[in-house]
């Protein structure tokens, strides 16, 4: 035990984190595999989210059919996720089911992807991507990717592109299955009313027999470009609006400090709600903090009129330019600090939550945090940690403007 958390290398690689608490009657486990989009090759753009669908399709032991009716017999909360960098299975039971839920996620880890199976989820796969293109939020988000990523596999995204996944071969997928779900690039991560010893012992059994290929994934860190970019689509009645700036990665000095600025510039009764919302400028505007462990981003962005483009564009830019020469007030890093708080308290009180905090901090920060070090790190953001945040990290320079919707603005 490290503190209140054990942690323990199985014999093939796989490491494992556990966080008992005492005060619940639940538990949640989940495998975190660092295998995301910018893990792929131009080439198989998409296959980590392809294959996340497949790991739900067919085991060694159970068909599609009776893993989902297995779930549900343990009345297990259940899903998977991909980003960027990782993707997560889950599922969250009383603490008596936790061998049977164990059991479970780790035979989907060893998915067999039925080839007819494979075929049929290319078609969902594909029926994702062609409803992302209605999404005016979804085309903005993935020309910021595009632009300010160009040439690194963190600008692809998550969803591959059509002519990526309708290609991909099931070949493809089995060998990036090998390489990104081999016990040495897996970690299993357990929360709730456990004994460590017993998990252990449990996952020597369990899990012990997932292959190790004996190395790590390795990830080249990006250089973020700067510009304008404008992609024109007529069919929407709305122009999306973006400035995005270069900001502090996960696990650095100044994450937090980051994440309370874009709270304070672009969140909930921010000066961006109150500046530019309610001046009818746009319907949908706010700021957002997003990191890796290599790098991160700050995005300032208002969904409006086509008409209101340019006067939508200059408040944006005069909160970013206000918040900039004259800083943060006091009162405002306090608001968002109780607001941060009191999410990370009530959090780390339900397992699924907790697992979700865990799988985090072990990923960008090395290892697991303790509520108390976590709260620790937002009571150290200041006036002044913030001001040294936007010194260091600027938001009126450096950064990319990105444009999408029926109007071709600005011109390039």
């Amino acid at each position: 035990m490290e503190g209140p958390f054990a942690h323990h290398r199985l014999a093939n690689g796989l490491r494992l984190f556990i966080e008992p608490m005492s005060g619940v009657r639940s538990v949640a486990c989940g495998y975190l595999a660092r295998a995301g989009s910018r893990d792929e090759t131009p080439e198989t753009a998409g296959v980590s989210h392809f294959l996340e669908h497949m790991c739900f399709k067919g085991t060694p032991r159970r068909s599609w059919e009776r893993l989902t009716a297995d779930f549900d017999r343990l009345g297990s909360i259940y899903n998977a996720f991909t980003w960027k960098d990782k993707t997560a299975y889950y599922g969250w039971v009383p603490v008596d089911e936790l061998e049977p839920q164990l059991e479970l996620l780790t035979d989907m880890m060893e998915a067999t992807l039925p080839g007819e199976e494979f075929d049929t989820e290319k078609q969902v796969i594909l029926e994702e991507i062609a409803q992302s293109g209605d999404d005016l939020q979804h085309h903005l988000v993935d020309l910021v990717f595009e632009k300010m990523f160009a040439g690194h596999p963190l600008s692809w995204p998550v969803l591959g592109h059509e002519r990526t996944v309708g290609r991909m071969t099931r070949e493809q997928m089995a060998e990036y299955h090998r390489s990104r779900y081999s016990a040495d690039n897996l970690m299993l991560i357990v929360a709730g009313r456990v004994d460590p010893g017993e998990v252990i012992s449990l996952a020597e059994r369990i899990c012990g027999e997932l292959l190790g290929s004996g190395g790590q994934t390795h990830r080249e860190p990006p250089a973020l470009r700067e510009g304008t970019a404008v992609q024109q689509l007529k069919r929407f009645n709305q122009q999306a609006l973006a400035m995005v700036f270069p900001a502090p990665p996960a696990g650095s000095e100044h994450e937090e400090d980051a994440q309370a600025l874009a709270a304070i510039l672009g969140g909930s009764n921010s000066r961006i709600y109150w500046n530019v919302m309610q001046e009818g400028l746009s319907a949908s505007a706010g700021a957002t903090h997003l990191d890796f462990h290599d790098c991160g981003l700050l995005a300032i962005s208002a969904i409006c009129e086509p008409a209101n483009c340019e006067s939508c564009t200059e408040a944006l830019q005069a909160e970013a330019e206000n918040i900039t020469q004259n800083g943060v007030l006091e009162k405002e890093v306090q608001r968002v600090r109780n607001k941060r708080r009191t999410s990370l308290a009530v959090e780390a009180e339900a397992p699924y939550y907790r697992l979700m905090q865990l799988m985090d901090d072990i990923d960008y920060h090395g290892g697991p945090r303790t509520i108390e070090q976590r709260l620790a790190a937002v009571d150290a953001v200041t006036t002044e940690s913030i001001a040294r945040c936007l010194e260091k990290f600027p938001i009126t320079e450096r950064g990319y403007f990105v444009s999408v919707g029926p109007r071709d603005w600005p011109e390039l």
